[in-house]
């Protein structure tokens, strides 16, 4: 899977996730078992637009095997 694919696959689970279509893909780092894609989308909190970060692990087969997220 190509560091592009990886980056797809994340960017469609958090638009869906996330229910937003603004992604912003920071970095993407290969790893052993697979990619790490990382970066920020804006989420309403509350009635108040605030950009969260996020953390999405993919493995080599395209799977999701882990999303983290958290406030700036």
């Amino acid at each position: 899977m190509s560091k592009g694919s990886a980056s797809q696959i994340a960017v469609e689970f958090l638009k869906q996730q996330k229910n937003t279509d603004k992604i912003d893909v920071a970095v993407v780092e290969e790893q052993d078992n697979g990619w790490i894609i990382k970066g920020t989308c804006p989420i309403d909190l509350e009635g108040h637009p605030w950009v969260e970060k996020f953390t999405v692990a993919v493995d080599r087969k395209g799977k999701i095997r882990d999303a983290n997220y958290g406030l700036l």
